[in-house]
């Protein structure tokens, strides 16, 4: 027996990918930056996680996102 399944993608997505990525980098440097006593380096990591954000959310919109149009049943 066949059945079509109908899987949201759970964030596999583009851009879920991409605005994950740059907000890891971004923690990541602000790690560093914070480490070493940089707070001009840890505050544009700060920067940066925002435009990760908004990367995420602008490609969600032009259709790289998953687009969950089907409540979630027994989740």
């Amino acid at each position: 027996m066949s059945f079509e399944s109908v899987d949201p993608g759970e964030g596999h997505s583009i851009a879920a990918w991409t605005a994950v990525t740059i907000m890891l980098l971004a923690i990541a440097v602000g790690t560093v930056a914070f480490f070493l006593a940089l707070s001009w380096l840890v505050w544009a990591s700060v920067a940066l996680l925002v435009v990760g954000l908004g990367v995420g959310w602008a490609l969600s919109k032009v259709g790289y996102g998953v687009a969950d149009t089907q409540p979630h049943e027994g989740h």
